[in-house]
């Protein structure tokens, strides 16, 4: 589909011969879309470019799970002109992949943690916010995103816990249900004014934690030493990064400092496999978990910011 406004022309690329122009535009991501085709995680109709001539003004593109059928989120929005380019853009883009009736897939971006400071940075962010606002988004949660280094010490186990395999996927929906009670977590928190806490876990499961393609060997439970749960951590690569993927302690066991003996393993998993990095985030206003990862030698490079349309 090319779509034109006078001299405006809004399409999708035409296939992988057309990465280096729609790279053009700079963004961390830009390394990733190649493979992510290759891969199925993205798909030409899913890569959006608004032109004028030859020159991109405005791109955005979708991005899914390898093999599902509709875009999972919005992970890319770049401008380099008029700001409403930006939105004919995205209004044409939905168009042709979201439902009538429903709501766009959420969208997502990384930016430098010190943003609102550097006021071309901050001008950027708020552009591309301001042209996703007019069309009915807002903006949801901001994130850091953490990084754990190779070198970066871990505390010795304490001894107070002990860690084994998950016995099965009941067993972790089971943990996963109970430690919803008082998360900090944005998108838990919405999920639970829609749906049970069950029912969050078992979403979260089967549309997450099932798909990864990492060892669920990893995945571990935190118990005390007459084998009662504690926590569990879930190590993962989601097939760019190593990743502390989701991390919890029950709440009967919250204010006793397991948590930094759980992270603490989760970590020293990935450690021992001699992986480059472990990435990890968590919510700007999740402090007690934010403290967690620095406790344990995460650093903050970046953050993130999640906007929706619901």
């Amino acid at each position: 589909m090319t779509l034109h406004d006078h001299d405006l022309t809004l399409r999708p690329i035409t296939g992988p011969d057309e990465i280096d122009l729609f790279n053009r535009l700079p963004y961390v991501l830009n390394g990733e879309i190649a493979k992510d085709l290759a891969e199925g995680r993205r798909r030409p109709e899913w890569l959006w470019l608004a032109l004028r001539g030859d020159r991109v003004v405005a791109r955005a593109a979708w991005w899914s799970r390898a093999g599902d059928e509709h875009p999972f989120l919005m992970d890319i929005f770049d401008l380099d002109g008029a700001v409403e380019d930006g939105i004919h853009l995205v209004r044409a883009a939905l168009a042709t992949f979201v439902v009538p009736g429903t709501n766009p897939p959420d969208y997502l971006r990384y930016v430098p943690g010190d943003w609102r400071d550097q006021p071309e940075v901050r001008r950027g962010v708020e552009q591309r916010m301001g042209a996703l606002e007019s069309l009915g988004a807002k903006l949801f949660v901001e994130r850091l995103r953490l990084e754990w280094r190779p070198g970066t010490p871990l505390p010795a186990p304490s001894g107070r816990l002990a860690f084994r395999p998950l016995r099965d996927a009941g067993e972790l929906i089971e943990l996963m249900t109970l430690v919803l009670e008082g998360t900090l977590d944005a998108h838990s928190r919405a999920d639970l004014t829609r749906m049970t806490a069950r029912q969050a876990a078992e979403e979260q499961y089967r549309d997450e934690l099932e798909r990864y393609a990492s060892p669920h060997g990893w995945w571990r439970v935190a118990t005390l030493p007459d084998g009662e749960p504690v926590g569990f951590v879930i190590p993962a690569h989601n097939g760019y990064n190593p990743i502390i993927a989701y991390i919890g302690v029950l709440p009967a066991h919250r204010g006793r400092g397991y948590i930094d003996e759980v992270l603490a393993a989760g970590t020293r998993l990935l450690a021992d496999e001699g992986v480059p990095r472990i990435r990890a985030n968590t919510d700007v206003t999740n402090v007690p978990m934010a403290k967690a990862f620095a406790r344990a030698g995460y650093v903050n490079f970046e953050r993130q910011l999640d906007m929706v349309w619901r």
